[in-house]
């Protein structure tokens, strides 16, 4: 069986908490898709979320990773964007 789809879990936080509502999401994306295609997928489905693209960072399994990392099955991906103190 070929299955060339993986499953993570996205953790989000801030403003992409505060637009979809909840504070995680499972997605599914094919093998070898680099992290920034979370952060891509989001914008597509809310575009006002394009102003924290070059700015947010990604996190996998707790560890900051560069936005060509590719994700595995399985992994848990947190969007970091920069946070107003309060």
């Amino acid at each position: 069986m070929c299955n060339s789809a993986i499953s993570i879990t996205v953790k989000l936080f801030a403003v992409y908490q505060e637009t979809y509502g909840v504070p995680e999401l499972v997605l599914e994306f094919p093998k070898g898709t680099p992290v920034s295609a979370v952060c891509d997928r989001l914008i597509t489905e809310h575009p006002q979320l394009a102003q924290w693209r070059d700015i947010t960072r990604f996190g996998i399994n707790l560890i900051f990773v560069e936005p060509n990392t590719v994700l595995k099955d399985g992994d848990e991906v947190v969007l970091i964007p920069p946070v107003s103190g309060g």
